[in-house]
């Protein structure tokens, strides 16, 4: 399957991922700080450059103080 079939998904999860950050008053050097990552590791997956697994996208929710459930039904909500 091409990596760009799912481009716009993509493009709104990184979104939904920024502005969660963002919901929660954080920069991306907080939100690192909090993950035990840089800065760097935030704006990467923000910019689409990495992509983020399961296991980390949960842990950015706990961050965020956001629920899986929450995470999971916003980004269903930016796909319609």
């Amino acid at each position: 399957m091409p990596r760009d079939m799912f481009a716009d998904q993509q493009q709104r999860l990184q979104n939904l991922l920024r502005q969660v950050r963002l919901d929660a008053g954080l920069t991306q050097a907080e939100l690192g700080k909090l993950l035990g990552q840089h800065q760097s590791f935030v704006s990467k997956y923000e910019s689409g450059e990495r992509r983020l697994d399961l296991i980390e996208v949960w842990r950015i929710c706990e961050a965020v103080g956001i629920t899986m459930h929450e995470f999971a039904c916003r980004f269903e909500e930016s796909l319609q």
